[in-house]
């Protein structure tokens, strides 16, 4: 029997096809985020094997039933590898079954924390995680302190509203922003309108989320059959991260944003103020500050930069971001805005 490891073009239908055949087989969607996908076709140019990455993430693997035990995945985990490095990404991460993570283990990833029954989160550095927390445990402060995660996309007065309520009840306040890059402000925009928005507050200490605080964009949705379980199962996996991420810098308590238009953000507040407690960190979901009767969101916000009404924004965000979206920098920013379909996250 002659196999042959191959890249899967999106253009390639017929390949697709097999893809997702062998996925289902196998009880697995496909992943809405998938940026390469390779195979092991048979002699008869039939899909036996398949994966994919998305950035640094490895995701989608399966093997034909008929074929297990033969290695395929073990190749086609090597050629995922390969291409993350021909990316640059050294480090590199995956979820899987719980009952695959052992033979993940003899490929050299480690895991970083589970969701029992449903998923495991690994990583191919040994002391990864605890690398990140102990960078982490530099920046902790004396007494009790809290903490907030946010994309701030870009920093609103709602962002500001809820970092001002819990610095008033904590003496620090660990502000995470999401380093991911998944919309049309840049990462580096959003961490600069973040430092400049919360200057004023010396308890703010402000932390790039890096790869463990788990954004919608890196999270698998493959395993779970339905979006709540999709949803459920995010917020119990970032519960089970941010429970260690709190051990090492004292947190006891999380201060989330309420969002009453999103079932999504109501789903994930809900598990999180039901389940973080039992790590020791209460869970805070403070009101929607609101501007003319309407809650200020940063959805409202590109709404209005979308729509070429840039002064309608000035009541819903710090002097700080406004002067940034009437400064010749941000021009590429409010192109990039304009230039999506929709701008409105739910």
């Amino acid at each position: 029997m002659s196999d042959t490891l191959t890249a899967i073009s999106p253009r390639d239908t017929r390949l697709q096809k097999q893809v997702d055949a062998l996925l289902t087989q196998e009880g697995i969607r496909r992943d809405g985020n998938l940026d390469y996908t390779c195979g092991i076709l048979d002699d008869d140019w039939n899909l036996v094997a398949t994966g994919s990455c998305f950035a640094n993430t490895i995701r989608c693997l399966a093997v034909d039933s008929r074929r297990q035990g033969e290695g395929l995945l073990n190749q086609v985990v090597g050629r995922l590898m390969e291409v993350q490095a021909q990316r640059g990404n050294a480090h590199v991460f995956l979820y899987t079954k719980p009952q695959s993570a052992r033979f993940f283990g003899d490929l050299d990833f480690c895991e970083i924390t589970r969701v029992p029954d449903r998923l495991v989160f690994m990583e191919n550095r040994r002391r990864g995680f605890a690398g990140y927390c102990a960078a982490l445990e530099e920046t902790r402060r004396p007494g009790p302190a809290a903490a907030i995660v946010m994309n701030a996309n870009p920093f609103t007065l709602g962002h500001l509203h809820l970092v001002e309520r819990a610095a008033a009840e904590y003496g620090t306040v660990h502000l995470f922003v999401l380093s991911e890059e998944a919309g049309p402000i840049p990462f580096a925009v959003r961490r600069q309108l973040v430092h400049q928005g919360t200057a004023h507050l010396p308890g703010v200490v402000c932390h790039d989320s890096g790869p463990y605080i788990i954004s919608a964009a890196t999270f698998p949705s493959y395993f779970l059959r339905d979006e709540d379980a999709v949803i459920r199962a995010h917020a119990a996996l970032d519960i089970q991260l941010f429970g260690s991420i709190a051990a090492h810098l004292d947190i006891r308590c999380r201060y989330v944003g309420e969002e009453p238009a999103s079932r999504v953000t109501g789903l994930y507040n809900a598990v999180m103020a039901r389940d973080l407690p039992e790590k020791g960190v209460a869970c805070r979901i403070i009101p929607r500050l609101e501007a003319e009767g309407r809650p200020v969101s940063a959805s409202t916000v590109r709404q209005a930069i979308h729509d070429g009404r840039l002064e309608d924004i000035r009541p819903l965000v710090p002097e700080s971001t406004w002067a940034f979206f009437h400064a010749p920098e941000a021009e590429a920013v409010i192109t990039a805005i304009r230039a999506e379909d929709n701008v409105v996250h739910y």
